[in-house]
């Protein structure tokens, strides 16, 4: 096994302290899986609904330990150039034009060809860093084929090739986590490289627990009537479905409005909160038969 790296954590059980203690509630199997991520220096995919804290749990690695972020967020039509690095072009043009005729062009091109000139994005960025960091790759299968190719590559090794440099090689990995709405199916090539874990909506318990914790001076009773609420409309067929984050702003939302009680009509009077689509408003108006 590698050796374990001190900027992480030291056992599931110290996950879940260190994550609490900065707002991320995780459970048993989050816990282990976050430790493992560390231990193994291994890359963990986080695949589930959107909402559920995917996102979130990078972020939490990331205060929990001192770490520094580096973000690749993914869509259709990502490239290396964005994904990886690409030459600064115009400051190349500048530095050609003031050489004028006087150098040769072996001197020029090994001139522009060099650290000054390099335009390092998020990938080899995280792989330069020498501080603790945690590589967030978020909604990876938005990404073409072609980019889940280099990442295979650069996950493999952790190094990235530049023909006009040679080979850079991670001195310290980071902690790499890729996130999903399992939108398309990833390769299993790219599978076989992580650690996997799914999230789901919380239970009513926990998201109440949760919803505490966020919002300290909510009543007890109204987070009981809120989380039930969230759970109702996540059985509904929406467009998008209430996320933690939403219930979240909701129970802030109560709290500006100083209600005490949820009622039917303290529901569809803030239901804009945690539903972003009329035709999802509607929806939950008739099936919860609320009262405008």
């Amino acid at each position: 096994m590698p050796s374990r790296t001190s900027s992480w954590f030291s056992s599931p059980a110290e996950a879940v302290t260190r994550l609490g203690d900065v707002g991320y509630l995780a459970d048993a199997s989050t816990a282990l899986t976050t430790y493992l991520a560390g231990a193994l220096e291994k890359p963990v995919l986080i695949e589930g609904p959107a909402g559920v804290g995917k996102t979130e749990l990078a972020k939490a690695i990331t205060r929990a330990t001192g770490a520094e972020l580096v973000r690749l967020q993914c869509y259709e039509g990502l490239d290396e150039a964005r994904a990886l690095y690409e030459w600064n072009y115009k400051k190349q043009l500048l530095r050609i034009q003031a050489a004028g005729d006087g150098q040769a062009w072996e001197e020029t091109h090994d001139d522009i060809f060099s650290e000054e000139f390099l335009l390092t994005r998020p990938l080899l960025t995280a792989i330069r860093r020498e501080e603790p960091t945690v590589l967030l790759v978020d909604e990876v299968d938005k990404t073409d084929v072609e980019v889940e190719g280099l990442l295979l590559e650069v996950l493999s090794d952790f190094q990235v090739t530049i023909p006009e440099l040679g080979t850079m090689t991670s001195t310290r990995r980071p902690l790499v986590v890729l996130t999903s709405n399992a939108t398309r199916e990833l390769s299993e090539a790219l599978k076989r490289r992580c650690l996997y874990l799914h999230l789901d909506y919380p239970d009513a318990d926990r998201e109440r627990e949760i919803v505490l914790s966020q919002v300290p001076g909510l009543d007890d009773k109204v987070a009981r009537q809120l989380v039930s609420v969230v759970g109702r409309l996540r059985e509904l067929e929406l467009k998008k479905s209430p996320s933690i984050a939403e219930s979240v702003d909701w129970a802030r939302t109560l709290i500006a409005l100083e209600i005490t009680d949820l009622s039917d009509k303290a529901v569809a009077d803030t239901l804009g909160v945690v539903l972003k689509h009329s035709s999802d408003v509607d929806r939950a108006v008739r099936e919860l038969r609320l009262k405008r």
